[in-house]
């Protein structure tokens, strides 16, 4: 299979991003109007995301839940 291909296979829409992330298609959708979302792209009037991208976005989210500092025991 080309490179082509294998990229194109990988393109999710915003109802597999919504199922990764466990959001609802409403959330994705506003993520990207209001440009805090995975990084899209756009082919004609359809929205894609590369599941690297998505993957990076859930990466650079702010996590919790960590041990805590000495300050703070």
């Amino acid at each position: 299979m080309t490179t082509i291909g294998r990229n194109l296979e990988t393109l999710l829409n915003e109802h597999d991003v919504a199922r990764i992330t466990g959001m609802s298609t409403a959330s994705v959708r506003r993520w990207r109007l209001f440009s805090t979302g995975p990084k899209y792209v756009k082919i004609g009037a359809a929205v894609r995301y590369r599941l690297e991208d998505v993957s990076a976005w859930l990466d650079s989210r702010p996590t919790g839940g960590g041990q805590m500092s000495e300050a703070k025991r």
